[in-house]
């Protein structure tokens, strides 16, 4: 089971009620360098930072196997993440002289933007029908460019930033916090590595052998949330192929290390750089640390990230729920697929 608690709701009486929310499509919102300034700002960056932090928590000493509550909007998104699946095997990459980037991928993405509001309607209950077409383009925006054919890191903050808008309108609550992990961002990567293998996506604003890894980040952060003080198992074992082996399905960052093998050749040091010094962290808890902080530089300011922003403006009313918290927001939310490596000490409000 879960440990969280679901909180009682406060005072009725202070409730407000889904109908008089207003919920607008996002839109992009960051055009120049000090664009930026505002994301970091703003209380969408608290919100996604806090969400990151609060998951980084539950699943903390924790193994992929760790018995959990399983709600219906847990199943229902697993199902919605199924279809993505499904959809994949009905669309074979075609032949064409490019080696990367098949352009069946557009194929298929072109039925999820044709499809993504029908998706979200089967997770998000009928009296919050107005946010749906909000929420949808979080989903769209989740699965790579179709001009491109790219995915990267930005796009799985895409799919954070669409998790966290369904926690914050009550589909998703308190005690779904390690199923969240667990159980639909675990098979949100499932989907992502089969897309990238299938049409052979590029990466999305890739920093070679200097960047963490391709594709990922967030399975990186919480899977060493996993692991911190594990029994026998330390950070310089994620680079012996036979721990990674033997390991790989109790925890995220090794399932994400073995991927890594499998699509690379060639020394591991020389393909995968940054994560071959991080194994020379003496523990998970310090490489837990320092990858929060190196994920904090990722979404924040930069002037590297913006051609290539991918999300804008969400606009939120919210209300009293699991949260315990009352209030009117309007948010920035800003994600960048490549967004620079500077460090910022700032901390994220818990989203519960």
């Amino acid at each position: 089971m879960a440990e969280g608690e679901r909180q009682p709701s406060p005072d009725s009486s202070e409730e407000t009620t889904p109908a008089t929310q207003n919920f607008i499509i996002p839109k992009k919102e960051i055009h120049t360098v000090p664009d930026m300034g505002k994301w970091k700002r703003s209380q969408a960056y608290a919100d996604y930072i806090g969400f990151i932090l609060t998951l980084n928590e539950g699943v903390k000493g924790k193994k992929l196997t760790f018995e959990y509550r399983v709600s219906e909007a847990i199943e229902k998104l697993v199902a919605l993440l199924n279809t993505l699946d499904r959809w994949i095997d009905e669309t074979p990459p075609v032949d064409q002289p490019s080696r990367f980037g098949n352009k069946a991928y557009r194929t298929w993405y072109a039925k999820l933007d044709q499809e993504a509001e029908n998706l979200v309607a089967t997770v998000v209950p009928t009296h919050l029908a107005a946010a749906i077409p909000e929420v949808a383009v979080y989903l769209k925006e989740a699965v790579g460019n179709s001009t491109r054919i790219d995915y990267g890191t930005g796009h799985e903050a895409a799919f954070a930033a669409f998790l966290c808008c369904l926690c914050k309108i009550g589909v998703l609550r308190v005690d779904d916090q390690v199923a969240i992990v667990f159980k639909v961002f675990n098979r949100y990567l499932e989907v992502m590595r089969k897309l990238q293998k299938t049409y052979r996506m590029e990466p999305a604003g890739s920093q070679g052998v200097w960047g963490l890894d391709d594709f990922q980040f967030l399975p990186f952060i919480w899977g060493s949330s996993q692991l911190i003080d594990h029994p026998h198992l330390e950070p310089r074992h994620f680079v012996d192929e036979k721990a990674v082996t033997e390991n790989h399905k109790d925890y995220m960052f090794l399932e994400c290390i073995l991927f890594i093998t499998e699509m690379k050749t060639g020394p591991f040091a020389e393909h995968s750089n940054q994560l071959w010094n991080i194994s020379a962290v003496p523990s998970w808890a310090k490489v837990n640390q320092g990858l929060i902080r190196m994920y904090k530089a990722e979404i924040g300011p930069s002037d590297r990230g913006l051609p290539i922003l991918i999300l804008g403006h969400l606009s939120f009313s919210f209300w009293r729920g699991c949260t315990g918290e009352l209030g009117c927001i309007t948010s920035f939310l800003y994600i960048s697929a490549d967004a620079g490596q500077q460090e910022t000490g700032d901390e994220g409000s818990l989203m519960w």
